[in-house]
């Protein structure tokens, strides 16, 4: 019996490390979107969590706390040439992209430091730009966590019922 309980443990070992070598398997599968807008190139990575019938914001990422903006390594943010993120200047490159969801306004966090697990080790020290938005209703349920980026540079992010984004000029 031993020997088949070691012989079961290996194989869910095994197993385990292969899915997360195959990240499109994960639950919470990754996912990029790009978009050229006014001549630079705006790319965001990350993964995309299910609702699964969870209260999401307020609950499973509480109000106040940074969250990683998605699941599994934390999302990031990439921009070709420099730009303007609600009006104030951001430097052309690569950042961690952080948030901290409130009921009435939500912080969205440009990181130095863009290849982190989670939020765990996330730094304020690290921070390049922070600007605060105001959360919308989205007008149904959105089951998995999204981001898109418009036409004109808005930056949007939906899941559950709420909807936030940020405009890149």
């Amino acid at each position: 019996m031993r020997t088949l309980t070691t012989l079961f443990m290996s194989l869910l070992v095994v197993f385990a490390v292969q899915a997360q070598q195959d990240k499109s398997k994960r639950p919470s599968p990754p996912a990029e979107v790009t978009k050229e807008v006014n001549g630079t190139t705006i790319t965001v990575n990350y993964s995309k969590p299910s609702k699964r019938g969870r209260v999401i914001f307020g609950e499973l990422e509480p109000y106040g706390k940074v969250w990683r903006t998605g699941a599994n390594e934390s999302s990031w943010i990439e921009f070709s040439g420099d730009v303007k993120v609600e009006g104030k200047k951001l430097a052309a490159g690569r950042y961690g992209l952080f948030t901290i969801p409130g009921k009435d306004e939500w912080v969205i966090i440009f990181n130095s430091v863009s290849d982190k697990w989670g939020a765990f080790s996330y730094k304020e020290k690290d921070d390049v730009l922070r600007v605060t938005v105001k959360p919308e209703k989205t007008d149904g349920v959105v089951e998995v966590f999204d981001i898109s980026i418009e036409d004109g540079g808005n930056v949007v992010m939906a899941w559950d019922e709420t909807k936030v984004s940020f405009g890149v000029k």
